[in-house]
């Protein structure tokens, strides 16, 4: 019984992610929401909450997606600056090519920046969590000695990450991967290693 209820959660999540990249949060109703699950509006709201509770629901799941693929970055590695780099390319490039995150930065903004700064800690801890699990993963490889810091240091390689996520743009050139690549190489992994 317990996965069809997953699997009623996860459908209803499922659809409000493609409302919300059809119409964005703003013009979709619960009622929306449930048509497009095949679900009666009670049961979105039974299962998963209001039309807030379902976008903090949809937002924390898509993290948990892109916290997931990093969890099997570190078996990919053989050395650190590989995986830093991995790391960095990859949360960036999947959050500047997420549809759902490219479209509320355009048209709803004003929703998406409290999730990503006021409202944002469960995320960023989340983020923070899952960074240092791979480095603590790299300490157990032997591509990185152990320390007792090493939570904080993955915590201000997430904050640089977010900070690039809230402001793409600066005088660094953090554009193209192999930008990316080379920052991180040259300017993360001498935070990680200390």
């Amino acid at each position: 019984m317990l996965g069809t209820a997953d699997s009623l959660e996860s459908r209803i999540l499922d659809a409000a992610l493609v409302q919300f990249e059809q119409v964005g949060i703003k013009k979709t109703t619960i009622e929306d929401i449930a048509r497009q699950a095949g679900v009666d509006r009670v049961t979105v709201y039974r299962r998963v909450g209001s039309r807030d509770d379902v976008v903090q629901a949809v937002t924390t799941r898509e993290v948990a997606h892109v916290l997931a693929e990093l969890a099997a970055i570190p078996e990919r590695h053989n050395n650190l600056d590989d995986l830093v780099a991995d790391i960095l390319v990859t949360v960036t490039t999947r959050w500047r090519t997420h549809p759902l995150v490219n479209r509320m930065l355009t048209l709803e903004p004003e929703r998406v920046l409290p999730q990503l700064t006021t409202d944002g800690g469960p995320i960023f801890a989340m983020s923070a969590a899952a960074t240092t699990a791979a480095l603590r993963q790299a300490v157990e490889n032997g591509l990185l000695p152990n320390s007792p810091d090493l939570f904080i240091r993955a915590e201000i390689v997430c904050r640089f990450a977010h900070s690039l996520m809230l402001q793409p743009d600066g005088a660094i050139p953090l554009h193209s991967t192999e930008e990316l690549d080379a920052f991180a190489r040259k300017y993360l992994v001498p935070i990680i290693t200390g």
